[in-house]
């Protein structure tokens, strides 16, 4: 009866409230993937910390970024459109996406391309980020890759200025893109095989502080051994989802080992 009692407090004490919520937030939201959600208050420390060592920025300066990205509500208007039933309004559209966002306004890149547009959560931020450097005088341009002709129709209006999606196979569009990149996001085809073909692809392309950002590193190594294999540094960030039943992914960087 103990083994079974400890069982029960092991099930309460780490599953009850993820699989309680499960079905009244998928009625709720009408979400089955690209989940909705925000980030817990440590979760965000965690991310601003983590980001402040790979761009060697001072944590105050990341902090502010994420601060200034989470209730950008513009871009947070048009994100909500890609939710089928957007009642939880509170939910974020972008969760570990905010990282990206902060590394965009740290390191002001020139060129950031996204491989897997899908509807252009990713994109929107992106070109948010790139948006306000504009306004600091350093102004960047963001390329996203897709396979579905449909592939980013969040990327509208002034956003759009700064972004363009190339349709078609990702690596084709690598290979075709001659542009040096200071961002890269690996967010398409989620096979490990294909995963490293981009990283492959790109290498001659990476800017000497060009910083990568897997979004499938939760799932595979393919990001720590191609930083292994380039002489790169490579840490790994985990999501923790505020309130939803989803445990979250995460997001790989690979960075200059300098």
């Amino acid at each position: 009866m103990s083994a079974v009692r400890n069982s029960r407090r092991l099930y309460n004490y780490y599953f009850k409230r993820q699989i309680d919520t499960i079905f009244p937030i998928v009625l709720a939201t009408g979400e089955t993937h690209n989940f909705t959600y925000n980030l817990t208050d440590r979760n965000l420390l965690y991310l601003t910390e983590t980001i402040a060592c790979i761009t060697k920025r001072p944590p105050n300066e990341i902090a502010a970024y994420i601060e200034e990205g989470i209730p950008n509500q513009d871009i947070h208007t048009r994100a909500a459109k890609a939710t089928p039933n957007p009642r939880l309004n509170s939910r974020s559209p972008f969760g570990r996406r905010v990282g990206w966002y902060a590394i965009a306004r740290a390191i002001k890149p020139q060129v950031i391309v996204e491989t897997g547009v899908d509807r252009g959560q990713g994109a929107l931020i992106l070109c948010a980020a790139l948006l306000r450097n504009a306004a600091e005088g350093k102004a960047g341009r963001y390329y996203g890759t897709d396979i579905d002709p449909e592939a980013g129709w969040l990327l509208t209006g002034k956003y759009a200025e700064v972004g363009t999606i190339l349709y078609g196979d990702s690596i084709a569009s690598l290979e075709k893109l001659s542009k040096n990149i200071d961002l890269f996001i690996n967010d398409s085809d989620h096979s490990a095989e294909y995963e490293y073909r981009e990283y492959q692809t790109v290498r001659p392309h990476l800017t000497s502080g060009a910083i990568i950002l897997g979004d499938n590193a939760h799932a595979t190594d393919k990001l720590a051994l191609f930083s292994r294999e380039n002489g790169r540094q490579f840490l790994f960030f985990r999501e923790e989802p505020k309130d939803h039943w989803y445990p979250g992914a995460g997001i790989g960087f690979s960075f200059p080992n300098h």
